[in-house]
Order: C-alpha cells, then structure tokens, then sequence
C-alpha cells in the first residue's frame, strides 16, 4: 500500500493520514478483510508521528472502515470500500454546503425533507 501525504494541504495530519487509506480502500489497493501495516510503519513511511497515524486510524474504525483485533492487527472492515466513498461523498456534500453558508443542522433538515 503506498500512501502520501500533501504537504501543501491544511488539514491535520491525522486527517490526511484517513483520507489516504480511504482512498486507497477506495481505489482498489486495499480489500476488505486485508491486514494493513503496523502504525509504526506507516509512520515511518509517511514521515509522521507514530501517534498520528494511530489517531487516524481510530478515526477509521469509528466510522467502520477498519477493524481492531487483538493479535491480528487492523484490518480493513467488510464493504469497507462502499462505507468509506459514502463517507467522503457525505464529508465533501457538508463542505458544499458550508461554502454555501449553510450549517451542518440546516444540511440535516434538507435531507430529511427529502424522506
């Protein structure tokens, strides 16, 4: 699995770190039920804190896109791939509508207009 990570992009590395695997499980690199590398790792390939690699990790297996397992490392989740592309449709759908000026409620209220 190769990563990068834009120096040029203000978001927290830890952010970056998620949206990397996201789109690596998104473009095919990563499958569900794989094993992805130790954090530490990962933190030596992308130049970052081991620290930060593990907080974007958990940010992963909030959402459901990776599995924590106790002696079997993280792996990516079942239709991980599905989650994680709604996932980034919903984040990029809630930008749009912050550029618009509106907030994440009236968002919430539009959508359940449409039910």
């Amino acid at each position: 699995m190769l990563l990068r990570l834009d120096a040029t992009d203000g978001r927290p590395l830890h952010e970056q770190v998620a949206g990397a695997i996201r789109r690596a499980i998104a473009e095919g690199e990563c499958a569900p039920g794989d094993r992805l590398p130790p954090a530490r790792d990962l933190s030596r390939a992308l130049g970052v804190n081991a620290n930060t690699v593990l907080r974007g990790l958990r940010t992963l297996r909030d959402e459901g896109v990776l599995e924590f397992r106790r002696g079997r490392g993280v792996t990516v989740a079942a239709a991980a791939d599905q989650r994680s592309h709604l996932l980034e449709r919903a984040r990029q759908l809630l930008a749009d509508a912050a550029h618009l000026g509106y907030s994440r409620n009236d968002l919430i209220e539009m959508i359940r207009g449409l039910s």
